[in-house]
């Protein structure tokens, strides 16, 4: 499957948006910050653009949330299909979907800094979900699931960093049940809006999609 390689904060610069592709050097260097007093765009100081089509924006948010979960258009398309089929709003229901998917639940829980981070672990077998290996990041979790990291990797220096971090500024949402000493989460709920990881504007997608 094909997958972007370049620099991550071109695409926070792009959006104008902190998509928080590289963990805590998100928090601490962010190239959005030092460039916002400057006013300045990917490629030196320009202007900003005038007002946007409605199609701009409504592309421009879809590409926001693309990019928070890292997936390329077509699984990106096949899941928000999915949610069309979903009972209530079809917006919150494919944020849903994506908030649940096993490598975000696991840089959720704390395991990782970023979603890079929580996608190695999961593809090279660090992760169980109920007892049972999981190496596939797009396994959809379910109210009940457990996720637990096993082997030697619970004491690596990456994972106790994300541990830290999440503990240190509270990044880990009430859906959640962590147990510190099993190194494990449990998803004891479907999240809600207000809890989700993307400070985007859904209804923008459906209607991108709807078109």
């Amino acid at each position: 499957m094909a997958r972007y390689t370049g620099p991550s904060c071109k695409k926070c610069r792009k959006l104008d948006t902190k998509l928080f592709l590289k963990g805590t050097k998100c928090y601490t260097s962010c190239v959005m910050e030092h460039r916002a007093a400057k006013q300045t765009r990917p490629g030196g100081p320009r202007p900003f653009r005038g007002k946007q089509s409605d199609y701009a924006l409504h592309l421009a948010e879809k590409q926001r949330a693309r990019h928070m979960i890292a997936m390329t258009e077509q699984p990106f398309r096949n899941m928000f299909a999915r949610a069309e089929k979903m009972p209530g709003q079809t917006g919150e229901a494919f944020l849903r979907l994506l908030e649940t998917r096993l490598d975000n639940i696991v840089r959720r829980i704390g395991f990782a800094v970023s979603l890079k981070t929580s996608r190695q672990l999961v593809r090279h077998g660090h992760i169980k979900v109920n007892d049972r290996r999981v190496s596939i990041p797009s396994y959809q979790l379910k109210p009940g699931d457990k996720v637990m990291i096993v082997g030697d990797i619970a004491q690596s220096v990456a994972v106790k960093q994300g541990i830290e971090e999440t503990e240190k500024r509270s990044l880990r949402p009430s859906f959640i049940e962590y147990d510190a000493a099993g190194k494990s989460g449990k998803l004891v709920r479907w999240p809600d809006r207000g809890e989700m990881s993307f400070p985007v504007k859904e209804q923008l997608i459906v209607e991108y999609y709807s078109k």
